[in-house]
């Protein structure tokens, strides 16, 4: 564990407190690690970053930056039957986070002080309503159909809805359907010769918001809580905790 002095949250504070995207998916999953790491500044050990991911997601920005600027769509979102084109907007770069501040588009919930901010990788917009879609990218390397169906991918899907809120809060019209667009690393190619080829793939989602505002809600509470919360059903980092703990104390006992 990892303990940060800095950005922690303090009980009665005047001023605002960022909540990101991934904070509020953080506390979903476990209550005392999202308290321990908002409260105390002890974080769970860091996953190292995924260089290979951030190259595709770089390439594909400039992909549709290039279609941003002819107002056209991308050839698969013609084969998928979107009517959309990238959309084009003065503050896409603050929203993509291009300027490295760890926010992206904002929305200062009033009732609770939280700023709650999420880091998107595109939007589209609809050339039928004007609604606009949120798009994310996403990088993998299967063999089994690109889908939404598995567990972990819940995660996207929450994802998805928080971005899709945020926007709407700051004063946009959205569409419920959101654009998962997958690039997916091929294996089974015969030689590999420097370069790694990608079969892309665009997953619509009906994203539902309603939850959003009691977890805000549930946050702000656990927050201004001096009680460590429980932790969540199926934490791993918690679970090892409460090993680690039994065993130093079987330890001194074993020494007394």
């Amino acid at each position: 564990m990892q303990k940060r002095k800095a950005n922690l949250y303090k009980v009665g504070q005047k001023e605002t407190f960022n909540v990101s995207r991934s904070k509020i998916d953080f506390f979903l999953e476990c209550p005392q690690c999202f308290w321990l790491d908002r409260r105390l500044g002890i974080t769970r050990p860091e996953m190292p970053g995924w260089s290979l991911n951030s190259a595709v997601d770089a390439l594909l920005k400039n992909e549709f930056d290039l279609l941003r600027e002819q107002k056209k769509p991308h050839q698969l979102m013609i084969q998928a039957g979107i009517d959309a084109v990238p959309f084009s907007h003065p503050d896409l770069a603050i929203w993509r986070d291009d300027f490295n501040k760890k926010l992206g588009a904002t929305f200062l919930h009033q009732k609770t002080n939280l700023n709650i901010c999420g880091i998107v990788d595109d939007v589209w917009q609809n050339t039928k309503t004007g609604e606009l879609h949120i798009v994310d990218y996403k990088s993998t390397s299967t063999n089994y159909p690109i889908s939404l169906d598995s567990q972990y991918k819940l995660g996207y899907k929450r994802q998805m809805e928080i971005y899709q809120w945020i926007f709407k809060k700051m004063g946009h019209k959205v569409s419920p359907i959101g654009y998962f667009f997958f690039a997916n690393g091929q294996k089974n190619l015969p030689a590999f010769n420097g370069r790694l080829e990608f079969k892309n793939s665009i997953i619509p989602y009906h994203g539902n918001d309603e939850w959003i505002e009691p977890a805000i809600l549930e946050i702000k509470k656990c927050l201004d809580s001096d009680n460590i919360p429980e932790s969540g059903k199926n934490c791993q980092h918690c679970a090892y905790r409460s090993l680690i703990q039994k065993e130093s104390f079987r330890t001194q006992i074993s020494l007394i």
